[in-house]
């Protein structure tokens, strides 16, 4: 599966320990980050990470442009609803994209556990079959 993560400058360190902490099931995955978040997570895991530019100088549209293509399987974006600046990842046109394309999403940890654990059971294994037949 692939994996995508978003990190507000804000949120970086909870994405590195999120990211170490579920190290073990991330490792059998494909990794996309931003760039300094992926790597941050790179540095602090030592998994491969697939990284697009910065957010705020266009990753964000390459991350999007992956969803698009139904390419992105889970996107992990924590964000700090206390802020908002034009040179951020924009929070809500991520969301409504993957809104649009089925892509399941976490904004904050609680969902992101259940998220990652769910695709260690399986629970996500239907993302598989959308992305074959969207290669048919």
């Amino acid at each position: 599966m692939n994996i995508g993560f978003i990190a507000h400058n804000s949120k970086k360190t909870l994405m590195e320990n999120f990211c170490l902490a579920y190290k073990y099931i991330l490792s059998k995955h494909n990794l996309y980050a931003t760039g300094i978040t992926g790597r941050r997570i790179e540095e602090v895991t030592n998994l491969h990470v697939y990284k697009f530019l910065p957010g705020s100088v266009g990753g964000d549209k390459q991350f999007m442009d992956m969803i698009e293509r139904n390419c992105m399987d889970m996107v992990i974006f924590f964000y700090n609803p206390l802020i908002t600046s034009p040179n951020t990842a924009d929070i809500y046109a991520i969301s409504r994209c993957c809104d649009q394309y089925n892509i399941p999403m976490a904004t904050n940890i609680a969902t992101a556990e259940s998220l990652i654990l769910g695709l260690s059971r399986g629970d996500l294994d239907w993302r598989l079959n959308i992305r074959s037949k969207d290669m048919d």
